[in-house]
């Protein structure tokens, strides 16, 4: 059975070293000291690491089941989810009012990395109430507030988002469920929804669904949609539960992965539901949830990969095979260690640097949302709104192709279920398609995101690069050569891309859509870059003052110095596809494919 250890050391690195929380102006973090993150830590690491990862097996192979309309979880779910409620860990970033504990989204995200990596399948019951609990805390009325969220922050009542239907996914215009106003306020809930995750269980006494649907007689297309609160069970004046609503599960899939997560078809029969927000704005109130599910989504991409590469190292250290071209290594024994090999460190490495790369990119992500909630930054807010994209799209693609890379270590022992690698691969896989798939994700960066307020935020990225590359040039030869040149390269590859875009994209709109999957993954690797100079600095530096620890920082900069020279070059790659404009992509007509 895989194991998982929690990279404590690694993400206090990041927050102390790299992000310097105790040095920045945001409400909250002064409180962050080391003495505090690593009691919270530490307590979330056993939680992961004793009580979600042994299950992690488990609600693969038994999933979920519908029994008389009934969902239930697999086998020691309810008491697991039952220890995370206790412990406080539904609420750690919610607001105090309601019940939270109210601690910065950097310390959230990290927990968030541990809970995934134990469990993915599980954690998705917490994630997605979090973002339901976001979406009637930003748009709700004080009545809703008060009703719901006071038990969604503990998890008493968990949350979903119903978008999807069967004959329409992202374009949420063609959608068919209806809203019919009643004379008390509330409406009557009829239509169909599809592939939503955690749509019913055992775990919880109520959920709260989050559905889109069109008022009738609305404008057509997204602007005649309206998002509503549809409880599983109605909520009567003093709180309680009372009559089941008109909804039910119509099915449970059967998927790939993440089998310990009911994915539903739900049936909205005449159900009683409750307008969030205004009419006819419900994709605004719904995006509050999808931005916030987005960044989640990232970071399940790479804390797969993160506990997928836990594991193919120690099988790579342990497993004898072949022996190293240079002279045996475990004169001993009948063969060396397969870490020996070059290929096999390739693997390796690839992996490494970019875990460690993406949860320095998510956890900066993480303190630019705090700057926004604390501080009211608008900067702030719109450059994380330009990287969430990039967050979602390139971390899950990356991620997945870890988790494959990590099982390919195992040879044809990691294809058998044995060993369990093909889970990470197969759970990792969702995360490139829901939320948004990453088609979307990208179309959605060049498309929109890329040219908002005339460009603005793509500006202040470039502006960050080259004020950083500026700022510590010429202290340190290695640093410089090593990860100032490489970054300044890929961030002129990057530049170059968005002026091809505004140059031709307006011209032929396909020039833009064609090359926005290779815009996604080179702007996904420029950040990784600015990353690994920025842990890169913060090593040299520690070297430089004596550290007590100087082999975790040299091993830093060995892996740092691994991406730049052989990760980020795939930005000029990616230019030279952007460059290539739309002809040989639109060259085929539909018949002849």
């Amino acid at each position: 059975m895989p194991s998982y250890c929690a990279p404590i050391k690694d993400i206090i690195y990041v927050m102390e070293d790299v992000i310097r929380v105790g040095n920045s102006d945001v409400p909250g973090y002064q409180e962050l000291d080391t003495g505090f993150i690593s009691a919270i830590f530490d307590e979330s690491a056993k939680l992961a690491q004793d009580v979600l990862a042994p299950l992690n097996v488990v609600g693969d192979k038994e999933g979920c089941t519908l029994d008389n309309g009934v969902v239930r979880t697999p086998i020691g779910f309810k008491r697991a989810f039952e220890m995370v409620k206790s412990g406080g860990w539904t609420g750690l970033d919610c607001d105090p009012e309601y019940g939270g504990q109210g601690i910065p989204i950097i310390m959230a995200s990290a927990i968030t990395e541990m809970f995934s990596s134990a469990n993915m399948a599980f954690s998705m019951y917490q994630g997605l109430t979090h973002g339901a609990y976001s979406a009637i805390h930003t748009h709700g009325s004080e009545e809703q507030k008060n009703r719901y969220l006071p038990n969604m922050v503990s998890c008493h009542w968990t949350g979903t988002m119903n978008l999807t239907e069967p004959h329409c996914g992202t374009d949420l215009g063609l959608m068919r469920t209806k809203a019919i106003p009643e004379h008390d306020g509330s409406y009557t809930i009829t239509g169909q929804k599809i592939f939503i995750s955690a749509g019913d269980h055992d775990l919880a006494e109520n959920i709260i669904h989050l559905v889109l649907a069109k008022i009738e007689g609305a404008p057509s297309g997204t602007r005649g949609v309206s998002l509503f609160i549809v409880p599983k069970y109605l909520i009567k004046d003093d709180g309680t539960l009372g009559q089941r609503n008109g909804l039910s599960v119509g099915r449970i899939e059967d998927k790939m992965g993440i089998h310990g997560n009911a994915t539903c078809l739900m049936n909205y029969d005449g159900a009683v539901g409750y307008l969030l927000g205004e009419p006819h704005k419900g994709l605004r109130a719904m995006f509050t949830m999808m931005n916030e599910a987005r960044l989640g989504v990232g970071i399940q991409g790479y804390a797969q990969a993160e506990v997928a590469y836990q594991n193919a190292l120690e099988y790579s250290k342990e497993r004898l095979q072949g022996r190293d071209a240079t002279g045996t290594k475990n004169s001993g024994g009948p063969a060396d260690p397969l870490i020996v090999h070059p290929d096999i460190r390739r693997n390796l490495m690839e992996q490494k640097s970019f875990v460690e790369g993406a949860r320095a990119f998510t956890m900066w992500a993480a303190t630019l949302i705090d700057r926004y909630q604390r501080l009211n930054d608008r900067d702030a807010n719109g450059l994380v709104s330009l990287l969430i994209p990039v967050i979602k799209g390139f971390l899950t693609d990356k991620g997945f192709e870890m988790c494959v890379q990590a099982q390919q270590i195992y040879g044809g022992h990691g294809y058998i279920e044995e060993w369990g690698m093909s889970q990470f691969a197969r759970d990792a896989r969702i995360a490139m398609i829901y939320e948004g798939a990453n088609g979307i994700q990208a179309i959605d960066l060049v498309g929109r995101k890329l040219g908002q307020d005339g460009g603005k935020q793509g500006i202040v990225f470039l502006d960050l690069v080259r004020e950083f590359a500026s700022t510590n040039q010429g202290q340190n030869t290695k640093f410089d050569k090593d990860f100032l040149e490489p970054l300044e390269k890929g961030s002129k590859d990057l530049k170059c891309a968005a002026i091809y875009f505004m140059q031709n994209g307006v011209k032929n709109p396909n020039h833009a859509l064609a090359g926005s999957y290779d815009f996604m993954h080179m702007f996904g690797e420029v950040c990784l870059g600015l990353m690994w100079a920025k842990m890169a600095k913060a090593s040299f530096e520690a070297l430089e003052n004596n550290t007590d620890d100087p082999a975790f920082h040299e091993t830093k900069i060995a892996t740092g110095q691994y991406y730049m020279l052989r990760q980020l070059p795939a930005t000029a790659m990616h230019l030279q596809r952007i460059l290539s404009g739309a002809d040989s992509v639109m060259a085929l007509e539909a018949a002849n494919f």
